[in-house]
């Protein structure tokens, strides 16, 4: 058997050491546009930080490794012009000489990629300073621009994951780093409560975060922009452009193989593409959404893997199986760690989902351990039936680990009672005997069961600016290091003896420092009578972190008398 293999980062290099390691005596061979092969995509934006240390040690693997360890041929500056489908060649173009060729092959597999975003409304877009993250040499381009002793001030346009860690790396280096985000929020995986927390991470480490905000001309040394209808220049002595990718696809279109609804490259659940013999992986690909019962696609180096070892097996015969994907990350922003999985609650009201969610502030380990901190902890769930729907985690500690747990239960079909049960490790220095997944899981179930009403933090400044009745139940040293506006203070301790001061004919709401002695509150009131009463999740904690950073940028009046974000 005869493979080639279009493109030789994740997707394409892995399907091919794998068909190797299943079939000795094929001949392999990748063929690959750029100047390298195999290098760590993600890590590009930690070399403009000094995390790693030389462009060099991005590359994974040279061609001469391949040849070496895996008898896999690897042509790098070489271009696929063509793929004759009815021949079963490619035309290839060597980009040293010029030269043209035409290459056989019993299966093909492309692994194209994507290319970057490059909006043509923006003037100026192509100037020199200009730079866009896709590949090594991208990345040592942008090093040699950071090196002029001129460039202090960067613009990085787009919130997405490569902006946010752009952005972060940046200004590690000492430099001036705006961050401009077209939409309301970065990191768009994440809903906006969650990321709000984020915004004031970037915020505290000295980023001019602009989100609503559109570019519309790059200069010499600035960029221009909109938000609200208003004109703003920003200083930029460089501008990365991280604006999103699209789907190389052109060499399938010009084959006449299918293109999906997305935009990506169609592929059955073998990834094989319309054509029997030529196959798809990677980020070009229209993959499946098992949450959203739909294709979608997904730009991810794991679902990449996974697809270049089930395309590998089914070219090398063996049964193979496509669950889809839920989409899963993490990423660091300067002191905070942010993982997600599954839906957020955005995605799943779009794809009509009846669902709910719950917000909780637990440690992330036994209080007293060294560096124990509370973990920002979201879960998705479905309404009635208690399915498990996505979750979103930030922190200082193991945020990946928790989230990982949850997307386990989402592949296996886990709800909120399977996760309540769920026995996972415990010892003080890494976790809680009732761990944040669990917690999550009994809040949730007491919500799901009619146990206890709440009120998310998005309505509070509504009901603060209504002059609803709302009770703080923290201590009154608590209550000296800020609370809401109007609130009424009644300490937990006290609340028994209180209760006539209590109305029984409006809704009260209830908040502490992270909603657990407020939903002790709750309970207490509940037993004694009273029918409308909320618990407010993520309560002060919570309500702090949601509106500090929309405060700060937008002037509006707060609705603390002063924040607390410990």
């Amino acid at each position: 058997m005869k493979l080639l293999v279009i493109g030789g980062s994740a997707g394409g290099a892995s399907t091919a050491a794998r068909v190797r390691r299943l079939n000795e005596e094929a001949e392999i061979t990748i063929f690959e546009k750029g100047r390298d092969v195999s290098f760590s995509n993600c890590s590009l934006p930690y070399y403009t930080g000094g995390v790693v240390e030389s462009s060099e040690d991005l590359i994974m693997m040279f061609p001469e490794d391949f040849k070496a360890k895996h008898n896999i041929d690897v042509y790098t500056q070489t271009e696929v012009l063509k793929i004759n489908r009815a021949e079963k060649t490619i035309t290839v173009k060597d980009l040293k000489n010029g030269e043209t060729r035409n290459e056989a092959y019993d299966k093909l597999v492309l692994a194209t990629g994507t290319e970057p975003v490059m909006p043509g409304s923006i003037e100026g877009i192509h100037s020199p300073h200009v730079f866009t993250i896709r590949n090594v040499v991208d990345i040592e381009r942008l090093q040699a621009k950071l090196d002029e002793e001129s460039t202090k001030n960067i613009a990085v346009v787009g919130g997405g994951f490569i902006g946010v860690e752009v952005a972060e790396n940046l200004r590690k280096i000492g430099k001036e780093v705006t961050l401009i985000e077209g939409t309301k929020q970065i990191l768009a995986p994440y809903d906006y409560d969650m990321v709000q927390i984020l915004h004031k991470e970037l915020d505290d480490n000295g980023i001019t975060l602009h989100v609503s905000a559109t570019v519309t001309a790059i200069e010499s040394k600035q960029v221009k922009a909109v938000k609200d209808g208003k004109e703003f220049t920003v200083a930029a002595d460089a501008v990365v452009m991280a604006v999103g990718a699209r789907p190389k696809t052109e060499l399938a279109k010009d084959a006449g193989l299918e293109i999906g609804t997305t935009g990506g490259i169609w592929v059955d659940h073998n990834y094989r593409t319309s054509d029997a013999d030529i196959y798809a992986v990677g980020d070009a690909i229209e993959s499946y959404n098992m949450l959203a019962h739909a294709p979608g696609r997904i730009a991810l180096a794991g679902p990449a893997q996974r697809q270049a070892r089930a395309a590998a097996d089914h070219i090398c015969g063996m049964y193979t199986t496509n669950k889809g994907y839920i989409g899963s990350s993490c990423i660091k922003v300067f002191g905070k760690n942010a993982a997600c999985t599954g839906l957020n609650e955005r995605e799943a009201k779009r794809l009509g989902y009846s669902y709910d969610s719950v917000m909780i502030f637990p440690m992330d380990r036994v209080g007293l351990m060294p560096g124990a901190n509370y973990m920002v902890f979201k879960l998705v769930f479905e309404i009635p039936t208690g399915r498990i729907l996505g979750a979103q985690a930030i922190g200082t500690g193991e945020c990946d680990k928790r989230v990982d747990v949850i997307a386990a239960m989402i592949t296996m079909g886990g709800r909120l009672e399977d996760l309540k049960e769920l026995e996972l490790c415990y010892a003080p220095p890494f976790s809680t005997a009732k761990d944040v997944v669990n917690l999550a899981a009994l809040v949730a179930l007491n919500v799901l069961n009619g146990r206890i009403k709440q009120v998310h933090v998005d309505k509070v400044r509504e009901l603060v600016e209504q002059g609803a009745y709302i009770i703080d139940v923290r201590g009154a040293g608590e209550l000296k290091t800020g609370h809401l506006k109007g609130a009424h203070h009644i300490p937990l301790n006290e609340l028994r003896d209180r209760l006539d001061e209590i109305p029984r004919d409006i809704p009260v709401y209830l908040h502490c420092r992270s909603s657990q002695r407020s939903y002790y509150a709750a309970c207490t009131l509940i037993e004694n009578g009273f029918t409308n009463v909320y618990n407010i999740s993520g309560s002060f904690l919570g309500i702090s972190l949601y509106e500090y950073f929309n405060d700060k940028t937008q002037g509006r009046e707060p609705i603390v008398t002063q924040y607390n974000f410990e």
